[in-house]
C-alpha cells in the first residue's frame, strides 16, 4: 500500500464527496462531518459515479438507481447493490488528504 496526496482537506466541506485519481483509481473521499472516508467512485450495482449521489451521514446513494453504501465499511445497504464498495484508509499530512492505495 502507498500513500497518495490528492487535495487540501478544507477542499471537501461536510456532507460532500470529491473525487481523486490514486493508484489509477477514481476515489471518492467522502468527508461525513466527523471524519473523512475513501470509496470506489463505482457503484458496485451499474457502475455509477457515486460522489455525485447524496451523503447523509455516513450513507452515500448512487444518483442512478438509488442503491446506498456505509462510506465507513462500505458495506451496501439496499438493493438493487448486493456488494460492498472498495475503501480505503485516510489520512490529513500537512492539510492534504492521503489515502492509502495499492501499489
Amino acid at each position: 500500500m502507498v500513500w497518495v496526496p490528492t487535495f487540501p482537506a478544507d477542499e471537501v466541506e461536510a456532507g460532500a464527496a470529491r473525487v481523486a485519481e490514486a493508484g489509477g483509481r477514481r476515489i471518492a473521499v467522502c468527508n461525513t462531518g466527523d471524519g473523512l472516508y475513501a470509496i470506489d467512485d463505482l457503484c458496485t450495482h451499474d457502475g455509477g459515479p457515486l460522489d455525485q449521489g447524496r451523503l447523509n451521514g455516513k450513507e452515500i446513494e448512487c444518483p442512478r438507481h438509488g442503491a446506498r453504501f456505509d462510506v465507513t465499511t462500505g458495506r451496501a445497504l439496499c438493493l438493487p447493490a448486493v456488494r460492498p464498495v472498495k475503501t480505503y484508509p485516510t489520512r490529513v499530512v500537512d492539510g492534504v488528504i492521503e489515502v492509502d492505495v495499492p501499489a
